[in-house]
């Protein structure tokens, strides 16, 4: 079966069935997230307003995402990034290159495209 092949109702139940994993899951750090698949919830967030074409923002989309606005979420749930797990970020981002992210974006559909990773602000920042 072909990624395009599941209905975009389907689609919807597995994308919330992972927010709500994600949720549950306040103690995989974002940066390990990042370090391990190049993606975390902020991405995911991002992702969420992209593809709105513009009626959803970045915060909002990203408070969707956790239920909460993201400082509130950081506050409560986010540690500092230790230099190991900042370089795993690094070279898990690096492969993120823009002519793979091109090849990924046309293997996704269109109305919900991928992202580049959101800048770091400070260690374990997001």
């Amino acid at each position: 079966m072909r990624l395009e092949d599941i209905s975009d109702d389907v689609a919807a139940r597995a994308f919330r069935r992972l927010v709500r994993h994600l949720r549950h899951r306040g103690d995989a750090q974002n940066i390990d997230l990042m370090g391990l698949a190049g993606f975390c919830r902020n991405c995911l967030g991002d992702w969420v307003s992209e593809a709105s074409g513009g009626t959803i923002d970045q915060a909002s989309g990203r408070e969707a995402i956790y239920g909460m606005p993201y400082a509130d979420w950081k506050a409560a749930n986010q540690s500092a990034a230790t230099p190991e797990q900042i370089d795993r970020m690094n070279a898990s981002v690096a492969k993120n290159r823009p002519d793979e992210e091109a090849a990924l974006d046309e293997s996704l559909d269109e109305s919900f495209p991928a992202s580049d990773p959101p800048s770091q602000t400070e260690p374990g920042g997001r």
